[in-house]
């Protein structure tokens, strides 16, 4: 046991960093190298890296709708940028694809209160099941009328990382011991399934599905080495505030490739 903690190097800055190393270098092989496959290959780690990190976000944050609202909102920004520079090309970048994903999590977080919580009537604990439900069945119907990135199990990424996720059941109350509450005692009984190699497994098995129903299976298939470095992670932030760092990375990074390629065809 204390091997396996000694290998899990990577806190949750490490891995966003990593993630967008390895992103700018996929999106260099896409606009600048289009001939260098092998770095579009390497890319293709990025994906699930971010994707866990945003069923880590929905996890911790305090202020759900800041984060979801953030997260769209800048979406819905470069959707615009998109649609200016390439209107014949048009479909919903990762950040709406995420945001989907969001929604998904803080329902079906909704429903596990619902459920593990004492005192909650029936007719809620119905409720928040149909409610995943129905945001499950919209994700899927939208994506068969409208292009978005990574398509329906690129959405059910984060999602399915956050499955066996129970941060977000409260603690008890001050003052009440975990024997007077029933709903806590079964709460812990599922908290001891809460755990990182559980959550990258489901995610595996979302990444797979991707693979398997993707136009370009082989092409997608290198990311599946990012499962091996997910299980290095230590499930600690880290010490530098890096909040924001991929809201600014991604439209950042785009805007001065994209820059570069305009620079690249007018000198030519």
């Amino acid at each position: 046991m204390e091997t396996l903690k000694k290998l899990r190097i990577f806190n949750g800055n490490g891995l966003k960093i990593l993630a967008a190393i390895l992103m700018l270098i996929d999106h260099m092989g896409m606009l600048l190298f289009p001939n260098e496959p092998w770095l579009r290959f390497i890319g293709r780690l990025s994906m699930p890296l971010f994707a866990f990190m945003i069923a880590e976000g929905c996890r911790y944050t305090k202020n759900k709708h800041k984060h979801f609202f953030l997260l769209f909102g800048l979406g819905a920004a470069c959707q615009v940028v998109y649609i200016i520079f390439d209107p014949k090309n048009v479909y919903l970048g990762i950040l709406l694809t995420f945001s989907i994903s969001t929604l998904i999590i803080y329902a079906m977080q909704y429903a596990k209160n619902c459920f593990l919580l004492e005192g909650v009537k029936r007719i809620e604990k119905t409720a928040s099941v149909l409610l995943v439900a129905i945001l499950v069945a919209l994700s899927y119907l939208l994506c068969h009328f409208v292009l978005i990135d990574y398509g329906f199990w690129g959405i059910m990424m984060p999602v399915f990382a956050s499955i066996f996720d129970f941060h977000c059941i409260p603690a008890p109350k001050q003052g009440q011991s975990l024997a007077d509450n029933q709903g806590q005692i079964r709460t812990e009984k599922w908290r001891k399934l809460d755990c990182i190699p559980l959550r990258v497994l489901c995610m595996a098995v979302a990444e797979v599905l991707l693979i398997v129903t993707h136009h370009l299976p082989l092409f997608q298939l290198p990311s599946l080495l990012a499962f091996p470095l997910l299980l290095l992670y230590n499930g600690k932030k880290g010490t530098a505030n890096l909040k924001y760092f991929f809201y600014i990375f991604y439209p950042l990074h785009l805007g001065v490739l994209q820059g570069v390629v305009f620079l690249l065809q007018y000198l030519s």
